[in-house]
């Protein structure tokens, strides 16, 4: 076997029991591919921050662009984004809107990714 093949089977031979079971279980290509787009959103260092800040805070538009040194139009830009995919949400609250984390299951991705990186 060459270097470079070493990833590969040495010859050919299908599995078909966990083959037919791994195909069975693969959920359809929509859902796939709506899966893949929910996890290119904390492919932007800026939306993860902005979704680090609020594993803390409810914040709105003027306050997130203050802790990130950035300005509101760039903010309210990643948090469309972000409130597209459901990410985060928002309340009103006389002429401000807070935005904080959608629900308990993003506080739980940010928080596991991190375990993930710092271990």
């Amino acid at each position: 076997m060459k270097k470079s093949d070493k990833d590969v089977c040495e010859e050919l031979c299908i599995h078909e029991k966990p083959v037919q079971e791994a195909k069975d279980k693969l959920p359809p290509q929509e859902l796939l591919q709506n899966l893949a787009d929910f996890y290119k959103v904390f492919g932007d260092a800026t939306r993860v921050k902005l979704l680090y800040v609020m594993l803390d805070y409810e914040l709105c538009v003027c306050d997130l662009a203050e802790v990130l040194g950035m300005t509101q139009s760039a903010i309210s830009h990643q948090l469309r984004i972000l409130k597209q995919m459901k990410l985060v949400g928002s309340r009103r609250e006389g002429k401000s809107v807070f935005y904080s984390l959608a629900d308990g299951h993003i506080r739980q991705i940010l928080q596991q990714g991190m375990e993930h990186i710092t271990e």
